[in-house]
């Protein structure tokens, strides 16, 4: 944090010192400028006195003199010129165009040689410059630059604050303590990376607890198929009864098959997180999808004996989804319902201002309420009857709320209103 300060600070303050600097110089090009441009007004003043005086006697020039500075208001004189002490490259220049402008203790002036009149010169004095007081402008530069500083720290100081926050939740997280999130602050400039960073900070405790429970449950449930392999192998080598040996050895086989199948399962549901970043997204009716997705699954509903209908909206529900994975999540709730229910299941699409939503509802035995929160979370098998052996590891929900959640939607269960089993709803964003 102090080396943002300190850059900020340099910057800044470097910043007002290239634009004084450069304001400066400037206004000191003009004010040469203007005091040339006043000179040589005085310089032609001093030409028009020299014409008017020339004209003159000289027992006239004093009260010529006195008139000429009474009328214009001007501080002007003449002396005699043998009165004026002068190297001789400055003495020719008294009779130039413009006088000689030459400088006392006290202020300008300007001498001229009056034409008709050599022993006689006109001393034009200049008005004193008024001198600015460099204290007070020193402290009033000192004073801006302190106040650039000081509202720059007050600036600062809450950026600083959420960047420290920023950087010691990143710090905790780089230590294993992946629940840390950074508190959101309504006084914050940097609200946006506060957000991505929970989202982000979210996906990781998300994908670090998905891999604690994949390898947890794989290493528990690859248990047994691997006893199952030892004790096959036993007796296969203790055997010598052919017949015996190609069961011991066929039944090797299945539990192997069975492994692969895990394995691949669980494999595909890890890297499913590969698959959200590139979604191909197209406008879909869901109307339509549900229609086709009911018609898909009459054939498995005959044969599990089950009326499978769906109610659709009476309006067109153009979303945009990736057709294949929506698909997936739909026929996973699809052959659940149809699995678990008595006798019907019912697909129904309703509309709000804020989301599209499709239930899928069935009259089974339901789900307890205890058992609502974790039902998506991966390996989750409330039914034992539904064994790994017959090819269920508990993941046809978990990939129904990773897909939904991909399409920045919600997918929630509860028992159902109208049948008396369990009712699932996915809620889409329009």
């Amino acid at each position: 944090m102090k080396r943002l300060f300190i850059s900020i600070i340099i910057a800044v303050l470097g910043s007002l010192f290239l634009i004084g600097w450069g304001l400066d110089k400037l206004v000191a090009d003009h004010g040469d400028l203007e005091e040339n441009n006043d000179i040589a007004i005085y310089q032609q003043l001093v030409e028009g006195f020299n014409q008017q005086l020339a004209q003159k006697k000289d027992i006239d020039l004093p009260r010529e003199t006195k008139l000429i500075a009474q009328q214009f208001q001007i501080d002007i004189s003449i002396e005699s010129a043998k009165s004026i002490a002068l190297p001789q490259t400055l003495t020719s220049q008294l009779s130039v165009q413009g006088g000689l402008l030459l400088a006392s203790d006290e202020r300008a002036y300007i001498l001229k040689k009056i034409t008709q009149h050599p022993n006689w010169l006109i001393r034009l004095q200049l008005p004193v410059e008024r001198k600015d007081n460099q204290s007070l402008n020193m402290l009033l530069t000192a004073v801006l630059y302190f106040g650039v500083c000081a509202i720059l720290m007050l600036w600062l100081f809450p950026l600083a604050r959420r960047l420290f926050v920023l950087t010691d939740a990143a710090a905790r997280i780089g230590k294993g303590e992946v629940d840390v999130r950074v508190t959101r602050s309504k006084f914050s400039y940097i609200s946006p990376l506060e957000k991505s960073f929970n989202h982000m900070a979210a996906q990781i405790e998300k994908l670090m607890a998905d891999n604690k429970i994949l390898a947890r449950s794989l290493s528990h449930d690859i248990r047994t198929p691997m006893s199952c392999l030892r004790f096959g192998v036993e007796a296969a080598l203790d055997c010598k009864d052919i017949d015996k040996k190609n069961t011991y050895l066929s039944r090797m086989e299945t539990e192997l098959t069975r492994m692969e199948e895990m394995t691949s399962a669980f494999l595909a549901y890890a890297g499913m997180e590969r698959q959200g970043i590139n979604l191909k997204l197209q406008s879909i009716d869901i109307n339509n999808l549900i229609k086709s997705t009911t018609d898909n699954f009459q054939t498995l509903a005959q044969q599990h004996e089950i009326r499978l209908t769906c109610q659709v909206s009476s309006k067109p529900c153009f979303n945009q989804l990736d057709l294949h994975w929506i698909n997936q999540a739909l026929q996973n709730l699809i052959s659940n319902a149809v699995q678990y229910a008595s006798s019907v299941v019912t697909l129904t699409v309703k509309t709000n201002p804020e989301y599209i939503e499709i239930y899928v509802e069935d009259d089974g035995k339901g789900i307890a309420i205890d058992k609502l929160n974790v039902i998506f979370d991966p390996f989750i098998k409330l039914d034992v009857d539904r064994s790994r052996e017959k090819g269920h590891f508990g993941l046809g929900l978990a990939i129904c709320a990773k897909v939904i959640n991909w399409h920045k939607g919600k997918i929630s269960a509860q028992p159902s209103k109208t049948l008396s089993g369990a009712c699932f709803i996915i809620q889409l964003p329009k």
